[in-house]
């Protein structure tokens, strides 16, 4: 008995010496001044939590309509829906570093941590690595790829044919959620190594990896919100194998690499990223090694594979549940007689596709977390008075800030492509200055020197999937009432859109 109530004691000790170091913490804390959940000041458990039950976006809506544009979600981590300083934290000259939220996506090679063009927080590392491949991402490059895209296209829409409109098959319900998925994955594929991966013509997730990637975004969303517990999972020996990894990607990877490697005659006309990669290996030896060139490969796939077909999903549904946008998006497609598959020299003409298109990056951002920076020695000074210190981390949610009725016009959380669009009544001034208000709070590719290396790549791909698919089919939901399935994790991830297809 006299053993157990010392164990009480003992106990209730330690419990009263833990609850006092987080009332410490929060009376000392410079970030006190900033309005969030009690819980969210003294420990990250809340956000963890709070993006486990995959709530994060609907509750960071809901903060900083209560508490304005300054929230504290974590003891050292605010959340800032302030236009104004979109450009501060994401600006061109990097001062604003990425978090460890990043160090989630660093690899473990013989014991040792290798960070990633993506995830390193080294703004030297990313210069470095970046330079000899960034001249391959450029709007031109881009163009210079609607070949390849145009025959993975040919092929989609072959497909679609033979499943979904021909003979028996005629009238039936197409996921094309799924089918997005499968052609933004082989079109990467093609341009990276001329070799699809095969989605398309077995139409299923070859190897899971669609489905892993889910499942990576998943734990980076959740691990994400206190970093160091990564070292004690994924990155932890005895426990990696429990976790999911892009073994499967990375090993297609490897062997397409083995493949030019060892018959390279026989690849070298070709003008896939692969040969670019190994050219850049040839122009920067000191740089550019074999490990460089497959983890240039490895992130050109996994970071535009699902980062594409993300937005175009959203941009189908959308349309398909507005009628007026819809009938408006194909009567300007086929006005304009574009081809199967569609000429990007045709379709950036197009205004109402490209606000369809802006639109879509808009109101469903593939991010679903705030983009979180560390506040440099400067600090931080907010328009409230108050200065956050260096270290602090901070980030805006591109689903939050997306949604600000004073950039974006009224009903911000409504598929409107026609604030895109200049109004009847509007001035050349005034219609200038609105879109530069809205482009300059736009996060859909980020910003900064950390922007999306392959925007130009997605821009263009983006319309050339929508165009053809709006232009040659007549498209519908299955059930006009459905509603299609969305998992928010670090990526916002869309399912289950059924439609049946006809062609013109």
């Amino acid at each position: 008995m006299a053993l157990a109530s010392l164990l009480v004691k003992l106990g209730t000790a330690g419990l009263f010496v833990v609850l006092a170091q987080y009332v410490l913490a929060y009376l000392r804390s410079p970030l006190k001044r900033i309005p969030g959940p009690t819980l969210a000041k003294v420990s990250d458990l809340w956000r963890l939590f709070n993006a486990y039950e995959k709530k994060h976006i609907t509750t960071q809506l809901a903060l900083h309509r209560k508490y304005g544009d300054y929230v504290q979600l974590g003891p050292n981590v605010v959340s800032i829906n302030d236009p104004n300083l979109v450009k501060t934290i994401y600006s061109t000259r990097g001062t604003f570093l990425k978090s460890d939220f990043y160090a989630i996506n660093d690899a473990m090679q013989d014991g040792k941590v290798i960070q990633n063009l993506f995830g390193t927080r080294d703004n030297k590392f990313h210069s470095k690595y970046i330079r000899p491949v960034q001249k391959l991402y450029t709007f031109q490059a881009a163009k210079e790829y609607e070949a390849v895209m145009d025959k993975t296209l040919t092929e989609w829409y072959h497909q679609l044919n033979k499943r979904f409109v021909d003979g028996t098959n005629q009238g039936k319900a197409c996921d094309i959620a799924d089918w997005i998925s499968f052609l933004t994955w082989d079109i990467l594929g093609e341009m990276t190594f001329s070799k699809p991966f095969g989605f398309m013509e077995q139409a299923a997730d070859i190897g899971g990896m669609l489905e892993t990637a889910e499942k990576n975004m998943d734990y980076q969303s959740v691990i994400g919100q206190i970093p160091a517990l990564d070292k004690w999972l994924a990155k932890n020996p005895r426990l990696a194998s429990k976790f999911p990894a892009f073994a499967v990607t990375a090993g297609f990877c490897v062997e397409r690499f083995m493949e030019r490697m060892q018959s390279f005659e026989q690849f070298k006309g070709n003008t896939d990223f692969m040969n670019h990669f190994l050219a850049a290996k040839e122009e920067h030896p000191t740089v550019v090694t074999d490990n460089e060139v497959i983890g240039y490969m490895i992130i050109n796939v996994l970071g535009g594979g699902d980062t594409t077909s993300i937005t175009v999903k959203a941009i189908i549904y959308h349309a398909l549940k507005n009628p007026g946008v819809h009938k408006r998006l194909v009567e300007e497609l086929r006005s304009a007689d574009v081809s199967h598959p569609a000429s990007y020299t045709t379709l950036e003409k197009l205004q109402y596709l490209d606000a369809c298109v802006k639109e879509g990056l808009r109101i469903h951002p593939v991010v679903g977390h705030i983009l979180e920076r560390v506040v440099p020695s400067t600090g931080l000074a907010l328009n409230n008075g108050v200065t956050l210190p260096p270290g602090t981390v901070v980030g805006v949610n591109p689903w939050v800030v997306h949604r600000r009725a004073d950039v974006y016009g009224e009903r911000p959380d409504k598929f409107l492509p026609e604030r895109w669009l200049k109004g009847s009544s509007e001035s050349d001034a005034d219609y200038e200055a609105r879109i530069r208000r809205m482009n300059d709070a736009d996060l859909s590719f980020g910003k900064g020197n950390r922007v999306c290396l392959g925007r130009p790549l997605a821009l263009v791909e983006m319309a050339k999937i929508v165009g053809t698919l709006f232009a040659k089919y007549k498209i519908e939901l299955e059930d006009p009432n459905a509603e299609w399935e969305v998992h928010p994790q670090w990526f916002v991830w869309p399912h289950k859109i059924k439609v049946k297809l006809s062609q013109y």
